[in-house]
């Protein structure tokens, strides 16, 4: 019973970290980078506000099913574990193609 609520707990404290990234994308007056060490210049987006609202609504979804992976160790640890691993795993690639595509429904247009 300690590893299920041990893998539940992991997969939880993960949703809450990307939960958090959606409410600082939300609270952000700056627009929200993707890439760790990277910056987006307020000058290359049109709609800030828009901008980093579809930020955190990609870092809440993500979170949520994190979370939702963390209740199904409940009822299988092994479905748990294929669900975390294949969720993880691609939703890395997810994420980058989501990303890329609010970046590019929102930067500027080249003038």
């Amino acid at each position: 019973m300690f590893g299920i609520w041990l893998f539940a707990t992991c997969m939880w404290l993960c949703a809450a970290l990307f939960f958090g990234m959606g409410l600082w994308a939300l609270r952000r007056k700056t627009p929200m980078h993707f890439w760790s060490g990277s910056t987006v210049s307020p000058k290359e987006i049109g709609d800030i506000p828009k901008y980093n609202r579809a930020n955190a609504a990609m870092w809440m979804v993500f979170a949520a099913g994190m979370a939702l992976i963390g209740f199904a160790g409940f009822w299988s640890m092994l479905l748990g574990g294929i669900l975390a691993a294949i969720y993880v795993l691609g939703g890395i690639p997810v994420l980058v193609l989501v990303y890329q595509i609010i970046y590019n429904k929102y930067k500027m247009g080249e003038s």
